[in-house]
């Protein structure tokens, strides 16, 4: 073997066992989402993935720029994802929340994070069980619009939930 090759083998190697083996939760539903259409334009608020008996049955939770504050809008909506929840007790639900692409990487992942939060809360003081629901954070890693307006932007400041 020539060098070059040699020094990229022990790179490759390497950075091998650097990798981690623990998984974060957005790791385990990223594993579970694989193949599920999610991110490629084809599914967007209010969509769970193709052939889903539960497509469009629960709303999304939009946000002001920069919050996670749940508007009036927010809370009907809610309200209604929590009607549908307690009438389907045997449903699970993933909270995914989103960012705009504005500001760092790990500041979107925690504001995404305060987001699904803020939804799983409001859901559990309505009567629907923690146990039912997980929360992860995409921050800006999964654009429902990937335009740079204000309109693609106020479109990924959102809670999205996935039925399972």
């Amino acid at each position: 073997m020539n060098k070059p090759t040699l020094f990229l083998l022990f790179c490759a190697i390497g950075l091998g066992g650097c990798s981690s083996k623990s998984s974060s939760k957005a790791d385990e539903y990223e594993k579970s989402a694989q193949g599920s259409g999610y991110g490629t334009g084809e599914y967007g608020p209010g969509s769970y993935g193709s052939g889903s008996q539960y497509q469009n049955v629960l709303g999304d939770v939009f946000f002001e720029f920069d919050s996670s504050l749940l508007s009036a809008d927010a809370q009907e909506t809610l309200s209604k994802n929590a009607a549908w929840l307690k009438q389907n007790p045997r449903t699970k639900v993933t909270i995914e929340g989103h960012c705009d692409a504005v500001g760092t990487s790990e500041y979107n992942m925690a504001l995404g994070e305060r987001r699904a939060d803020a939804a799983g809360e409001y859901l559990k003081r309505l009567g629907v069980e923690a146990s039912r629901m997980n929360t992860v954070s995409y921050g800006e890693e999964r654009p429902f619009s990937t335009g740079t307006s204000e309109e693609d932007y106020a479109q990924n400041r959102r809670a999205h939930f996935v039925v399972k």
